[in-house]
């Protein structure tokens, strides 16, 4: 009974004031979308930078801007004076940050972008965090932390010390700041690493986004690593689904957490980071025969190496994520695929 009014009481909070940043992005526009259909009141930020089609993240918040419970505000997470007074004008009461200068192969050719938004940016989210004492923040961290390791599926009980593009670097230097920060002003943070998230209203820097544009263009694809990629691609539906599951469940310390044998995952701090994935890799080729079904049409493959900070495959072990929060995908590939075609066919009216 107790812990039934415990989850009531948490549920009752979480309805207070939020702030989602990131709103226009890919994973921000969705989620503002379930959470308003929930009954949350949402403040949404976003730069609407030109990193790419700013007219597609104008047409994202378009879906939402007129919801009674949804506020939109043009910020940069580098601002720190206007992040501290929208944290004292609007009340916030927990955090979903997403924010962030995303992209792995950008990173090689801009990489202070990823400092100023990463690093920076997270660091002023952190700081109106721990002053304005928010119930829950849950940040989006990346399955590219994972770097050099290998041992599959990917666990977030695994050490993730060696990173290979400064984007997953920054990733982790995230989780290791909201750790310090949960530790340090008991904040409660959990961090969401995010396995190739696909869907409709998807990023135009995307594999399958830039796939379906040329081959209905009939030009050629690359396929990188000569077609031995494997990725756990997971729908944008199911990663929404585990967001906010997780919004709902603020972590409470690791009460058998032991420093002469550190668990990755929490802490004794209330902290913790879980996987969201599909939990079931598809090889790239795959992705491409489903793609050239629905789309009707054959790709044309520039086979080409493995690229600088690129890695082979991806697998999430989502375990802890299924046990705390009892959380599973259950979109398949076919299905996603299809979905994403059909909004593609309707938006660029192909």
């Amino acid at each position: 009974m107790r812990k039934k009014l415990m989850a009531e009481m948490i549920m009752i909070s979480m309805k207070m004031k939020g702030l989602v940043t990131g709103a226009a992005g890919f994973i921000g526009f969705h989620l503002c979308q379930k959470l308003l259909e929930g009954g949350y009141e949402i403040v949404g930020i976003d730069n609407l930078n030109d990193y790419y089609d700013v007219s597609l993240k104008k047409a994202r918040i378009s879906q939402i801007a007129n919801q009674p419970n949804f506020k939109f505000v043009k910020v940069s997470l580098e601002e720190r004076e206007r992040i501290l007074d929208l944290f004292n004008s609007e009340k916030i009461f927990w955090v979903i940050h997403l924010a962030a200068q995303a992209g792995v192969r950008y990173s090689l050719i801009n990489p202070y972008a990823y400092i100023d938004s990463n690093i920076y940016g997270f660091l002023n989210i952190l700081e109106a965090c721990r002053y304005h004492k928010v119930n829950h923040l849950v940040f989006a961290s990346s399955s590219s932390v994972y770097g050099l390791n290998t041992k599959m599926p990917f666990s977030v009980h695994q050490n993730v010390d060696h990173p290979i593009s400064l984007y997953g670097a920054t990733k982790k230097s995230n989780e290791l700041m909201a750790h310090a920060y949960s530790y340090l002003f008991n904040l409660p943070a959990t961090g969401l690493r995010f396995f190739t998230v696909y869907g409709p209203w998807g990023r135009p820097d995307m594999a399958l986004f830039i796939f379906t544009q040329r081959i209905l263009e009939e030009k050629p694809i690359d396929v990188y690593n000569y077609g031995q990629m494997e990725r756990d691609f997971t729908y944008i539906d199911d990663i929404v689904e585990g967001i906010i599951r997780v919004l709902e469940n603020p972590p409470l310390p690791n009460r058998n957490w032991n420093g002469d044998n550190p668990d990755a995952s929490s802490s004794r701090a209330p902290f913790r980071i879980y996987n969201i994935g599909n939990n079931n890799p598809v090889k790239l080729l795959r992705l491409i025969e489903i793609l050239e079904e629905y789309l009707d049409k054959k790709a044309q493959k520039n086979f080409l190496p493995l690229q600088p900070g690129d890695v082979p495959g991806t697998f999430a072990d989502i375990d802890d994520l299924v046990k705390d929060v009892g959380f599973k995908p259950k979109t398949s590939i076919e299905e996603g695929v299809k979905k994403f075609v059909d909004w593609y066919r309707w938006y660029y009216k192909v």
